[in-house]
């Protein structure tokens, strides 16, 4: 079964839904089975490489939200980030553009280690206040995961992926994706929003039945199956205005 999975790295719900979606999978009895693909999204694909200020000031002028109000999302935030076991550091992110880092998880992914690059570029953003538009820490966090320096430089140089991000992105747009995280199981089912781990393990469960019928056969009977329907439900999400709370 395939999961593809549509997030930001500079997205704090995709973080905390990856990691509830992680724990319904290891709880999941055929999570061997389970093909997780990441794809890519952009909120906002317009940010420099390098922006000057902080994310405070950032999301006070994109919102148009008081800085009180700004500080007060970060701190439900981060509690409800830690209640997952993440260590969010609003007031140490770098606000960059996350291309870049979209194409190093593409040559990550070509490379057999997009899980590992995927989480760490999330942990580098929101816990160590890193600089994902930054080549040195992309390179860093590539070959900590098994990457070749020179292939990193050479491709985010060449922009060999950028058609690659691209075209995750307009598939996204495609399917009506207009905010993130957003999983979509067995092309089939989708899933807005970093909900509950108990949803997500009943969206595995689901698409699983439905591509997976148990079919009873019985003597001068003709065989049937029986199948399952997703389902889902609003939840905390980010969007080109921002993120939920």
């Amino acid at each position: 079964m395939k999961v593809e999975i549509w997030s930001d790295i500079a997205c704090p719900w995709c973080y905390i839904g990856k990691r509830r979606f992680e724990k319904a999978l290891d709880a999941f009895p055929h999570r061997d089975d389970v093909e997780v693909h990441w794809r890519s999204y952009q909120l906002d694909p317009t940010l420099p490489d390098h922006h000057d200020g902080t994310e405070l000031d950032y999301l006070v002028q994109r919102k148009g939200m008081s800085r009180t109000q700004v500080s007060q999302m970060f701190d439900q935030v981060t509690a409800i980030a830690a209640d997952e076991g993440l260590r969010y550091d609003f007031g140490s992110v770098v606000v960059a553009n996350s291309f870049a880092g979209h194409e190093l998880l593409h040559l990550a992914k070509a490379r057999g280690a997009g899980d590992a690059v995927k989480e760490a570029l999330l942990s580098a953003h929101f816990e160590h206040g890193e600089d994902i538009g930054d080549r040195d820490v992309l390179v860093r966090i590539g070959t900590e995961a098994g990457l070749d320096a020179d292939e990193i430089r050479r491709d985010l140089d060449a922009h060999t992926w950028r058609d690659a991000v691209g075209a995750d992105i307009s598939a996204a747009h495609q399917l009506g994706i207009r905010g993130v995280p957003f999983f979509v199981l067995d092309e089939k089912y989708g899933v807005s929003g970093a909900q509950p781990t108990e949803l997500f393990a009943q969206a595995l469960e689901q698409a699983w039945r439905a591509s997976h019928p148990l079919v009873m056969v019985q003597a001068g009977a003709t065989p049937g199956g029986a199948g399952a329907t997703g389902a889902g439900q609003d939840a905390a999400a980010c969007g080109p205005d921002g993120c939920a709370i």
